[in-house]
């Protein structure tokens, strides 16, 4: 029990101070914008008390709920913990000499500034731009050197503990294929990035097969450099679009897909869920992670609001008002559940037996 109790301890430490890294992070870099960008930054709603007050309620929730599945023996409480600190460390000076490039396109409105020797027909148009004001977009080794500590630094280290939710609707899902082991089980994680969401899928389902699939080879290559230097099997990353993806009919049992669809145009959402749904065997469970959205966190509403102002998010005001459930079922899923987690909201839907 005391054992316990320290490792608990260690874990909400660890978040505390994640959170107080994030703030003081965003908080000096603003100030330090408005010195020397001010005509860069968009005019945002000021968050009133209320609703701050609410974030960390809900934050804290998903802390209680992180821990809790921990202790459930849904994966393992060494997954808390997990994460590349000292490659993060020795990256973060270069968020800080990213900056001015940022501050620049957002004052000029650079939406393409990607590398030179993009051979930009082989990506769909959506893709071929600065999200979040991204350096390079998700086109190159920079750019994916920096995308995860940046991300943490968004969600106040919040990030992986969202991805996190994944993992309890997909081992319910997977109960529904009776005839199957987890040995003979195969779960693709669709927009796969970096690699983070697969390696915790690996350390959840230690004998099924993962696959990653992602639009970016310069990700892929991150991904593969972050998994396969580590014990347990090899994880297969494929380069393709998830739009159309190279896997027969019928021949996957899950389905993860974390932090893609508000970065996809309306046609390209329900595209990606007619594609999960024909890959899938029928009883196999697909399983979204994406933003919280209008009409579930209505009091989140201002907070949504500056997120599509401050970064580059074209699709996200679309996409926080988008029927998701109803894209779902129009697919053919059916027992469609959803359930929001702090900044994240997430899906889980089955493919008819």
């Amino acid at each position: 029990m005391a054992e316990q109790n320290l490792t608990k301890l260690a874990y909400q430490t660890l978040q505390q101070g994640k959170s107080l890294a994030g703030l003081a992070h965003k908080g000096l870099s603003t100030k330090l914008m408005e010195f020397f960008a001010p005509e860069a930054i968009p005019q945002i709603s000021k968050v009133d008390r209320e609703i701050l007050i609410e974030l960390r309620k809900s934050m804290s929730a998903l802390e209680k709920v992180d821990w809790d599945e921990a202790e459930k023996g849904l994966y393992p409480k060494s997954q808390l913990f997990d994460a590349p600190w000292l490659e993060w460390l020795a990256r973060y000076p270069l968020v800080w000499l990213d900056m001015p490039s940022t501050w620049t396109r957002r004052r000029k409105r650079q939406i393409r500034d990607l590398p030179k020797d993009v051979k930009e027909d082989s990506y769909p148009d959506y893709y071929l731009q600065n999200f979040h004001h991204q350096t390079d977009g998700y086109l190159s080794d920079y750019s994916a050197e920096l995308y995860d500590i940046q991300v943490e630094i968004l969600f106040n280290g919040t990030a992986d503990s969202m991805r996190r939710r994944i993992i309890s609707p997909l081992k319910e899902g997977l109960k529904n294929l009776k005839h199957k082991k987890y040995s003979e089980m195969k779960i693709l994680d669709v927009a796969t990035g970096t690699g983070r969401t697969l390696q915790q899928l690996r350390s959840a389902f230690e004998s099924v097969e993962l696959l990653g699939i992602d639009l970016s080879g310069a990700y892929l290559k991150r991904a593969s450099k972050y998994l396969n230097n580590r014990e347990g099997e090899m994880v297969q990353l494929i380069k393709g679009n998830a739009e159309k993806m190279p896997f027969e009919i019928n021949s996957i049992q899950g389905i993860s897909c974390v932090f893609l669809f508000h970065e996809l145009p309306k046609k390209a959402r329900i595209n990606v869920i007619n594609e999960c749904y024909r890959i899938l065997e029928p009883g196999g469970i697909l399983v979204l992670a994406d933003s919280i959205q209008a009409s579930d966190s209505p009091e989140f509403i201002p907070v949504m609001e500056n997120f599509r102002k401050f970064f580059h998010e074209p699709y996200y005001l679309d996409y926080v008002k988008d029927n998701i459930n109803e894209k779902l079922e129009n697919a053919g899923f059916t027992n469609v559940k959803a359930r929001s987690h702090f900044m994240t909201k997430v899906w889980s839907a089955q493919k008819p037996l």
